[in-house]
């Protein structure tokens, strides 16, 4: 039995707490095995909860089904729940125990407009209007759920001192949810945050992530009848078109570390109207936040150009932003340990069929296709900078923060395709999932019963962040923006 195993080991913890509260004795591989035996045992069940977020598919800010189930599942696992942290409707927090340390796990459950599609290994252009988790944020929040649960039942079966906080996050997709909470204090007495992400590969993450701000460009003109009195408009979409082909030209003037992304979210009601409204959803990002504060005033003056062009006016929405994140070398080396321990994903013969089949998507739109091998095995922890970016890079400048990814996905699966939302409703994801559970899971406890790695991770901590300090490029005044997929259509 679990607590069997390892109750005499942590009687000596228990008593022999360091002046911080943890306790300085290890465990050993017997309990880690016990853990994983335990998560493995509740499979069936937490793949049911990862199914239904699945089909939920709720959008940033929108959550409401998601967020309330995973808050049934830990309010009946004896945790304590904090609803709308940060003013958030959909954000909250399950806290349980006392004391030091205070270990964060990181849980997301938003989907992304436009990408719904079945379990199938085939498109379904048919059904992709709706939204769909296409970054598996389904199998995020169940897998940091479970874990966080698998940690609390330890430190209440041993008798140990510390603080498990579940962190349920709205709206990570272009949301910035995160940074809400961190403005709302949410993180400020934590002591480490673990968080993991979906991807095709089972990596430790000790790299920096794109920074970014977004923001909506609205033009307004005046509505006038297209052919009859043509003069008598001004085109919010001429304004639009303008400020567009400006950032193009911008775009051979900025640093290569950069990515400039933008749609038309608006572009008027009929052809035969004037458009007296009109606007583009723009995202600039870059791995170095002084490059966006040099690029993003820029763009602001394509568009303060293209609105004295066409006689029309302009403003500025921001959306979001995420900070660059902050590699923490000693939450890697950590992370890395526990995922040689667990191992990747191994596929039986359906699931071994279902990714020949999603592969062959992929051959055929000529990406890259590694071996499917590559579920199972556990690649060095990243180093090289990612263009992608997360809100989580808000709370590693604010506590020290680890992270991981495993291959829920099927190798080179890209991150927001329909073959990741077909692969984040498949039991080949939900191994991953299963996976990343445990990897949660033992390196909380780690942290628990080893202070000296608790003590590593806020050195390692201080020697990353040096000097600067870290300012969200939202406007200090800037409410979150809850209705910023509905308001565009999205």
């Amino acid at each position: 039995m679990f607590a069997t195993t390892v109750r005499l080991h942590m009687l000596v913890a228990a008593i022999c707490f360091s002046v911080t509260g943890s306790p300085a004795a290890e465990w050993n591989d017997a309990a880690r095995r016990d853990v994983q035996k335990r998560i493995d045992e509740r499979a069936a069940e937490y793949t049911a909860i990862a199914e239904k977020i699945w089909d939920f598919a709720e959008v940033g800010y929108q959550e409401t089904r998601s967020a309330a189930l995973l808050q049934g599942q830990l309010k009946n696992a004896g945790f304590k729940i904090t609803e709308k942290v940060g003013g958030l409707p959909t954000a909250f927090t399950a806290e349980y125990g006392s004391g030091k340390p205070v270990i964060g796990i990181l849980g997301e459950y938003d989907a992304l407009p436009g990408m719904q599609q079945d379990r199938a290994p085939f498109k379904r252009p048919e059904v992709a209007t709706q939204p769909g988790h296409a970054c598996g944020h389904n199998l995020f929040g169940t897998a940091s759920a479970l874990a966080a649960i698998t940690v609390k039942e330890w430190l209440a079966e041993n008798n140990v001192t510390g603080t498990i906080r579940f962190y349920g996050c709205p709206a990570e997709e272009g949301g910035s949810g995160k940074v809400f909470m961190v403005r709302a204090g949410a993180f400020k007495d934590c002591d480490v945050v673990l968080h993991w992400h979906p991807n095709a590969s089972n990596r430790a993450a000790n790299n920096v992530t794109y920074g970014n701000v977004t923001g909506k460009f609205h033009f307004h003109g005046t509505a006038a009848h297209a052919s009859s009195a043509p003069e008598k408009g001004r085109s919010a979409l001429d304004g639009v078109m303008l400020f567009t082909h400006a950032v193009e030209l911008l775009r051979e003037h900025i640093p290569r570390n950069m990515r400039l992304h933008y749609i038309i979210t608006g572009g008027g009601d009929a052809p035969n109207i004037v458009p007296a409204h009109a606007e583009v959803y723009l995202y600039l990002r870059s791995d170095e936040m002084r490059v966006i504060d040099d690029i993003w005033p820029r763009i602001k003056k394509c568009a303060e150009g293209a609105a004295l062009a066409t006689e029309t006016k302009f403003e500025l929405e921001y959306v979001s932003s995420a900070y660059t994140m902050l590699p923490n070398s000693s939450l890697a080396k950590l992370l890395d340990q526990q995922l040689k321990h667990v191992g990747g994903v191994k596929y039986n013969d359906e699931e071994r069929a279902f990714a020949a089949d999603i592969q062959a998507t992929l051959t055929a739109a000529k990406l890259p296709v590694p071996a499917l091998a590559a579920a199972l095995e556990i690649a060095p922890p990243g180093t090289e900078p990612s263009s992608g970016s997360t809100d989580v890079a808000d709370v590693s400048w604010n506590v020290p923060t680890g992270g991981f990814s495993t291959a829920t996905f099927v190798p080179g699966v890209p991150l927001h395709s329909w073959q990741a939302v077909a692969c984040a409703g498949h039991s080949s994801g939900h191994k991953g999932m299963l996976v990343a559970a445990k990897v949660l899971t033992l390196g909380a406890l780690e942290l628990f019963t080893n202070p000296d790695e608790v003590r590593a991770a806020r050195e390692a901590f201080e020697r990353s962040r040096g000097k600067e300090e870290y300012r969200s490029r939202l406007p200090a005044d800037f409410k979150p923006n809850l209705e910023y997929r509905k308001s565009s259509g999205q």
